[in-house]
């Protein structure tokens, strides 16, 4: 009998298929698409020019293109697969589905050919930790894992590969989930906060689409909720399968939480298993924690307490995530790029046993920025600002009660490089600086991950 991902490209040979942009998640599909002899069609709005290289990798494929700023107009194809950080309420795609052009994503088809248990997580802090903490579990069991969506590669290229017993984790964005029809066997989600309000109708179209993670399941699947955050926990009532919570700050009667002495438990209808101490986590930061409680209650029946363990003290975290760069005069220096919005620098911050020197401020998602404020007067001796959010940031921390300025100094930078140049400046021996912008970068950068790297090139040419 034929897989579903082999009847499914059968199908797609009669069609014609369009991709939404030529980067990284969408140029593996396209290559497999060709391979199988499906008609593809890339629209992308950067010209020729800019496109280069690509654009001649792709005709030579024998890819068609539609470029510059009309790329979205007509669409006619019979399949057309968004970007995920495309609205999916553009007038273009609406006119598109209008026609009856099947409007997807690579995150969509991959969910409904995938044929191994798929562990989806979503947050708005914290779900990339979690998702890597979850396919770290599997693997010290001995599972074979496939990680993808918003971490790691695209897996629809790869779902003929995949064996039933396989897992597939994956990490979930508002983007991809706005449009999701089709819910993971085991849903975690971190947490709900305000965040890209840029890009979302309104907070509730946002908190709709972190819901669809778990709304579309059946009765056999679990769903793993932060019971601290009154969104995550108002979902509830919509599960239908199998519900656990997560909770650092009191137990709960089915999941995990922390107890009193400080160590990760787990309470199932056996009673409640002690794992390990928080300080066995070899990650910092009290919203780490956090991130173990989530990942032990979606992986637990999967994943033996001696895997959790061993991983709890090995792991040593995720690039760009408080990561550790280098000391230089006695000053550490820390890169927390991934830190894109108030409640992840605030969790940042709360890492640190300290007072520390703050480089923050970025592209400006519609945000409020006051939540960030009193724990900046807090935690913060030295705030250097850039950006397009530096003065909504230095607004809501000099419009805090807690602000006093003879203990924090507040300084602006035109750049990354000015603003490392104005922390090292001010830097003592013993003091910590990390780059934690609450912010997003595409003010300046293409996304987090560059934003992070170029501030460690600053950083290790000092």
């Amino acid at each position: 009998m034929k897989s579903k991902a082999a009847l499914f490209f059968e199908e797609m040979k009669g069609k014609t298929v369009s991709f939404v942009g030529a980067g990284v998640s969408h140029f593996d599909c396209i290559r497999l698409f060709r391979e199988k002899g499906i008609r593809v069609l890339v629209r992308d709005r950067a010209d020729r020019e800019k496109m280069g290289e690509t654009a001649d990798r792709l005709e030579a494929m024998g890819v068609s293109l539609i470029l510059g700023e009309d790329y979205l107009k007509d669409i006619r194809e019979d399949v057309l697969f968004r970007t995920p950080g495309m609205k999916f309420y553009t007038p273009e795609l609406t006119e598109a589905r209008a026609r009856g052009v099947a409007v997807t994503s690579e995150m969509e088809v991959f969910f409904a050919l995938c044929p191994c248990t798929i562990i989806g997580v979503t947050g708005s802090d914290g779900k990339t930790t979690s998702t890597t903490i979850l396919s770290e579990f599997l693997k010290a069991e001995g599972k074979t894992v496939h990680l993808g969506g918003n971490i790691g590669r695209a897996l629809l290229p790869i779902v003929e590969e995949i064996a039933p017993e396989d897992f597939a984790v994956v990490e979930l964005s508002s983007f991809q989930l706005i449009s999701m029809r089709q819910s993971p066997d085991i849903a975690l989600i971190t947490n709900v906060a305000p965040n890209h309000l840029d890009m979302h109708k309104d907070m509730a179209e946002y908190v709709d689409a972190k819901r669809n993670l778990y709304l579309h399941q059946g009765a056999f699947s679990k769903t793993v909720l932060n019971f601290h955050n009154d969104i995550t926990r108002s979902f509830a009532e919509g599960v239908r399968g199998d519900l656990y919570w997560f909770d650092r700050f009191a137990p709960v009667a089915r999941g995990a939480f922390l107890n009193g002495e400080g160590v990760l438990c787990m309470a199932d209808g056996a009673g409640v298993h002690p794992l390990f101490h928080k300080s066995e986590i070899r990650i910092p930061g009290e919203h780490n924690v956090e991130n173990y409680l989530g990942a032990i209650a979606a992986a637990w029946g999967l994943v033996s307490p001696e895997a959790m363990r061993k991983v709890a003290a090995a792991f040593g975290g995720v690039e760009h995530r408080i990561e550790f760069v280098r000391e230089l005069d006695g000053v550490r220096y820390y890169n927390d790029s991934i830190a894109s919005s108030p409640t992840r620098s605030i969790a940042g911050l709360r890492s640190f046993d300290r007072r520390i020197i703050m480089i923050a401020g970025g592209y400006d998602k519609k945000i409020p920025y006051e939540p960030l404020g009193p724990v900046v007067a807090e935690r913060v001796k030295v705030l250097v600002l850039m950006g397009a959010t530096a003065e909504k940031i230095e607004a809501a921390v000099t419009g805090c009660p807690a602000y006093d300025p003879q203990k924090l100094q507040i300084l602006h930078a035109a750049d990354m490089a000015e603003a490392v140049a104005k922390a090292r400046a001010a830097a003592q021996p013993g003091d910590i600086v990390s780059l934690s912008p609450a912010s997003a970068s595409f003010d300046l950068y293409k996304n987090f991950e560059v934003r992070g790297n170029h501030y460690k090139d600053i950083v290790n040419a000092l």
